[in-house]
């Protein structure tokens, strides 16, 4: 993909898979994930699973389906949040190398190290001079994990506005869904425009040879969840080659 071409208000959309190609290529990938699990286990390699893109993107229900097969002693997920008065005393970085997988492992971060030139940079919790050092800050980060044998892979799920407003509403009228949804929500969606602007230039400073970026178009979800298992497993799949299919 060119990242220096791409524009998220213009990715295609018009994705639409049945129910019957759903299920069986999510019981595929969810089968083929397991297998490599096992392969991992055995290995001295990690997984690192880093997920981004804007509120309602359907980034838990992809982690879920994905990775719902898998032993769970050997996967964990982070939801990354506001920092701790603690991790506030620390380098931003500092937070996430605590939760680095050990071997054999996979560790999935639901939002990430990416933040620092997201939404800190958008809403001005970071200054000019700190996110723009970031870049270079990471990079170096994801290349000393991927020399350490790390497997790091980068999804990015893209909604469009008018669906995100769709989901929006949904949720506030479900009693069960409506801790989804909050005032940050709304002030974020705001500010569509400014967080696409980030998100473009964060692709093209950051999609490295070791750790490329994947954009995943996101309105039908029954896609968006497929491609994302399918994304994961053929990366890991590229680094155990005998398992590939």
């Amino acid at each position: 993909m060119d990242f220096k071409k791409l524009r998220l208000d213009t990715l295609d959309q018009n994705t639409p898979i049945s129910k019957e190609e759903y299920a069986s290529d999510l019981k595929k990938y969810q089968l083929g994930l397991l297998n490599l699990q096992l392969r991992l286990k055995e290995s001295k390699r990690t997984v690192i699973i880093v997920l981004e893109g804007p509120d309602a993107a359907g980034k838990g229900g992809a982690i879920k389906r994905a990775l719902e097969r898998l032993d769970p002693r050997l996967v964990r997920v982070y939801s990354t949040q506001k920092p701790t008065p603690e991790e506030f005393q620390h380098h931003y970085l500092w937070r996430f190398w605590t939760k680095l997988p050990p071997l054999g492992q996979i560790a999935v971060f639901d939002r990430s190290w990416y933040g620092r030139v997201l939404v800190e940079r958008v809403e001005g919790f970071a200054t000019d001079k700190e996110w723009k050092r970031a870049y270079q800050e990471i990079n170096e980060m994801e290349q000393t994990l991927s020399d350490g044998g790390a497997i790091i892979i980068k999804l990015f799920l893209q909604v469009s506005k008018a669906e995100q407003l769709k989901r929006f509403k949904l949720r506030q009228s479900d009693p069960y869904k409506h801790w989804k949804i909050n005032d940050e929500d709304w002030r974020n969606r705001r500010k569509w425009k400014q967080h696409n602007e980030a998100a473009e230039e964060m692709f093209v400073k950051t999609s490295t040879e070791c750790s490329p970026w994947t954009v995943i178009p996101g309105d039908f979800k029954w896609y968006a969840r497929v491609q994302f298992a399918k994304t994961i497993y053929d990366r890991i799949a590229a680094e155990f080659p005998e398992t590939k299919k």
